[in-house]
């Protein structure tokens, strides 16, 4: 489905990703696991176009996406929660909501999906996005992808900063949105989290794939995380 080829990646001179390659297939959920400076949302951006890449590919199904400029990769059905949540804070929850709408002209039925994995974001929709909490906002940040109604989301660290309660919300949502179909690409520094909804992990350490492997091995062997990521 979504498919990383050998590429590379420079800020300015400093080669910052380097021949990274990997797949991800439907319904699955890959976790990029390393330290903070290893490469991981440099990756998520360029699948994105967001940054550009000095070679390789990033190819889903048939589709290049490097290719394309970075305002139609989300047409073609990738959905990015950006670490921070980058939420228009001065517009309301339903206004949020709109913009992800109008990114694929989404069919407004997706918005009863949304409320079925966020149901406090249906009753927030007058509310200004900035006044809510940090986990409300997380939900709004994920509700506003799906609206594209994405074959694959990209999650860069969706539990940062938040209480135990939330981060089991976003737990179950990742799992309903594998049971669905849709293909999640997770990065996430919690080891816990990782374990708790990963079916592969990637490891990356200054911009190269150290290690993939099934998430059951390192539910068997932990001391694998310090060995390829340098943590316990």
């Amino acid at each position: 489905m979504l498919t990383l080829r050998d590429l590379n990646v420079y800020h300015g001179s400093s080669h910052t990703l380097k021949d990274v390659s990997f797949s991800l297939e439907q319904g699955e959920v890959l976790c990029l696991f390393g330290r903070n400076g290893a490469g991981k949302t440099t990756t998520l951006k360029a699948i994105m176009g967001l940054l550009p890449t000095h070679s390789g590919t990033v190819a889903l199904d048939a589709v290049e996406l490097n290719a394309l400029p970075a305002h139609e990769v989300p047409k073609r059905g990738i959905g990015y929660v950006p670490q921070g949540r980058r939420l228009f804070a001065e517009l309301t929850v339903a206004e949020n909501l709109e913009i992800g709408l109008m990114t694929r002209k989404t069919d407004r039925r997706i918005l009863d999906e949304v409320f079925s994995l966020f149901p406090v974001l249906k009753e927030r929709l007058s509310q200004v996005s900035g006044t809510l909490s940090g986990g409300e906002q997380q939900m709004l940040a994920m509700g506003r992808a799906l609206c594209i109604d994405p074959s694959v989301v990209l999650l860069d660290e969706p539990t940062e900063g938040l209480m135990p309660s939330m981060i089991a919300t976003i737990r179950d949502v990742i799992l309903e949105l594998k049971k669905s179909g849709k293909a999640v690409f997770l990065v996430e520094q919690r080891i816990d989290a990782v374990l708790a909804v990963a079916d592969r992990v990637c490891f990356i350490e200054n911009g190269a794939v150290k290690a993939v492997m099934q998430t059951e091995a390192l539910r068997a062997d932990p001391a694998l995380f310090k060995q390829y990521a340098g943590v316990v």
